[in-house]
């Protein structure tokens, strides 16, 4: 089972991230067209062993959880979906020599 967790929310963006059996399994960044529209970016941690047959499943979870106002089937949500590794976090420093 899928929990979803809104890690952030702008004016026109979002981003979500999938847990799956109590590990990160996948990143979503939804942004918010000025036509109604959405386009979204998904991103399946390699960790999390996905399967290509999964991914419709995933996407149908998170239109149900947390979009009420985009979806798949209507064609106001579009997305591309990754699949990859993690390599870090990487934040602005106060120090340029950082």
């Amino acid at each position: 089972m899928i929990t979803w967790k809104r890690l952030l929310r702008t004016p026109h963006s979002e981003r979500f991230l999938a847990v799956r059996d109590g590990a990160d399994a996948a990143a979503v960044d939804i942004h918010y067209l000025d036509t109604n529209l959405a386009a979204g970016t998904v991103v399946l941690f390699k960790s999390a062993n996905w399967r290509e047959e999964d991914v419709e499943a995933l996407l149908q979870s998170l239109d149900d959880t947390m979009l009420p106002t985009v979806d798949i089937e209507s064609g106001s949500l579009t997305y591309t979906v990754v699949h990859g590794d993690v390599w870090g976090n990487f934040e602005a420093s106060a120090d340029p020599k950082d």
